[in-house]
């Protein structure tokens, strides 16, 4: 308990009673969850997929969903899913998709790490012509981590939204953090615009 005395110009004074509270510090553990999680008051929690975000209205992007995240998805009333590995879908997504009445649209990119690969630009602008259409909202667009693959188609969609290179790359850069490809961000730097015609304009480098 700390007391100091405020003098007032008429050299009256009061004391005041200041309680210094040390802050609980909880130490910083790994966290691991369960297939289903539950609140105290016996709900199931709504878990976003890795990397999970928004990217404009309509729009999100993550990483690979599973089961926990499936009552997140169900909030967010999807229309559609992009996918974007070549994998089949697995069975408990392909359910959880199917129940919903979630249409899915899937886009086999392979994951390759290698610098000097080239990336599939007619699968990249066949998969933006379905993020275009706003009857697939709201959509989510996701592949493994939610990184690379993700990354370029939304990239592609900041160059449509006329959105300036510098923070089409420090978008990318967020997610794929210390992962960032050369590759991929050269990709984006020369993908044509030109033959999409009426492009989204709700953000754009000027407005940011």
């Amino acid at each position: 308990m700390k007391v100091a005395e405020v003098r007032g110009g008429d050299d009256m004074c009061r004391t005041i009673e200041v309680a210094m509270v040390e802050p609980q510090v909880t130490p910083v553990t790994k966290l691991s969850l369960p297939p289903a999680v539950e609140d105290d008051g016996g709900e199931d929690l709504h878990i976003p997929p890795l990397n999970f975000s928004l990217v404009d209205n309509g729009i999100f992007r993550s990483g690979f969903p599973n089961t926990a995240n499936f009552s997140f998805l169900q909030s967010l009333g999807l229309r559609s899913i992009i996918y974007l590995c070549p994998e089949p879908y697995p069975e408990t997504n392909a359910h959880f998709v199917k129940s919903n009445g979630i249409r899915l649209f899937q886009f086999g990119i392979e994951g390759c790490k290698e610098p000097f690969v080239n990336i599939p630009e007619d699968t990249i602008r066949e998969a933006l012509k379905v993020v275009l259409d706003v009857k697939n909202h709201p959509l989510l667009i996701h592949c493994n981590r939610g990184k690379h693959r993700t990354g370029c188609i939304v990239g592609c969609l900041r160059k449509l939204q006329r959105w300036c290179l510098s923070s089409v790359f420090d978008e990318y850069q967020r997610f794929a953090a210390a992962k960032a490809r050369i590759s991929d961000q050269r990709f984006m730097e020369l993908f044509d615009v030109s033959s999409f015609k009426h492009p989204p304009m709700s953000f754009s480098c000027s407005n940011r």
